[in-house]
């Protein structure tokens, strides 16, 4: 176990595979061998810009943070898994002991430590250490490349579920048809709602979306020309509000709002087609600096909240959505490469199609040694 290849991010637009130090693990940590693992946008922001908002990569730092693996070592307090268990990783330890820790919301824990995000090095990479209840256990019919998939599900499921509290019978509208965005279309799906609507300014995404999980579509109109984005923005919200028929109270109300874009159009139009008294979620990262109508948000009593990640029983509840096939997972992965084309892996996931012209949904990179078929 001296041997432990990672993908390591030394500058912009800077990669390159390099040997660390195997993780030396505590009582209550188990050192897991890092089989698969999933790009998400936030690992290229890092790679394209150095930072994502306030977490700016000040040092060579490891990539990755949505992956599973096989148990490879265990503390001698650990109960919950043992060596050989397939386990997905939430990538995040927080401290345990602090107010939000103890309210139940460790996801805003001011001390939480968080993989690929400055200054901690992230899972890809041949091992990873965390804590044991951050590992949790497989069922015998879901892949590896499912326990990979978790993490963003996760965020799916903290956002539709713990946050928008989506119930069924109850419709819901998502900007936004990237994996997190349509992973909230399949949560949404999951729980029963009426009515899933998805807006992407891609046509062959909202195809996608439609074939997926989304009841219905939306490709907005282009921005005029000296247009300003809050007047795109109003025009597009009466434009979808016309054609599909969404009304601000009763059963063709939007009940619940998620942005996964963070553009600030989509961010601005869906404020305006929430109904009276419906809740607005932000999931998607872009321009901090965004306007919105505050008097549309005050006369319909709007609940907006940010999600960010994932908190308690959001992974289990995702494990449990794509166990029991409520969630499908496969028909997302889109892209497969070994560990050795990992730089290769992560310039297509910028370009967002492969040489081939094949659109890129989620791009999955084995670990070490592992071979892209193995599940």
């Amino acid at each position: 176990m001296s041997d432990n290849p990672s993908f390591v991010l030394k500058g912009i637009l800077d990669v390159e595979i390099q040997q660390k130090p195997v993780p030396e693990i505590d009582a209550n940590e188990v050192l897991v061998e890092v089989k698969k693992t999933g790009i998400c946008g936030t690992d290229v922001h890092f790679l394209v810009h150095g930072r994502v908002g306030d977490f700016i990569v000040e040092k060579p730092m490891v990539l990755g943070h949505e992956s599973a693996g096989v148990v490879s070592k265990v503390g001698p307090s650990v109960t919950n898994v043992k060596v050989g268990d397939r386990v997905a990783m939430e990538p995040a330890a927080t401290c345990r002991k602090c107010e939000a820790c103890k309210e139940g919301r460790y996801q805003i824990c001011p001390d939480i430590v968080c993989a690929a995000t400055p200054p901690t090095d992230g899972t890809l990479a041949r091992y990873y250490r965390l804590p044991s209840d951050l590992a949790y256990p497989l069922p015998p019919n879901l892949s590896l490349e499912d326990g990979a998939m978790m993490e963003p599900l996760s965020v799916a499921v903290h956002a539709v579920s713990t946050l928008g509290a989506l119930r069924s019978n109850q419709s819901v509208a998502i900007f936004g048809c990237g994996p997190v965005g349509l992973l909230c279309m399949a949560v949404a799906k999951a729980l029963g709602a009426s009515r899933i609507i998805a807006v992407d300014i891609i046509a062959d995404r909202l195809e996608f979306a439609k074939a997926y999980a989304a009841t219905d579509i939306f490709l907005p109109p282009s921005m005029d020309k000296g247009e300003s984005r809050v007047g795109f923005s109003m025009r597009n919200a009466q434009a979808m509000k016309e054609k599909l028929c969404i009304a601000e109270h009763g059963p063709r109300a939007i009940d619940l709002v998620l942005d996964a874009s963070g553009a600030e159009v989509c961010i601005q139009t869906g404020i305006r087609i929430a109904k009276s008294g419906g809740t607005f979620v932000q999931v998607g990262i872009d321009n901090p600096d965004v306007t919105i109508d505050m008097f549309a948000v005050l006369c319909k009593e709007l609940v907006l909240k940010g999600s960010f990640r994932y908190g308690p029983g959001d992974y289990p509840l995702a494990i449990a959505l794509v166990a029991s096939g409520k969630v499908d997972l496969k028909s997302l992965v889109s892209h497969r490469f070994p560990f050795t084309q990992a730089g290769e892996a992560f310039e297509i996931t910028r370009n967002g199609k492969s040489p081939d012209g094949k659109g890129v949904i989620k791009i999955m990179i084995s670990g070490p040694d592992v071979d892209i078929n193995e599940v």
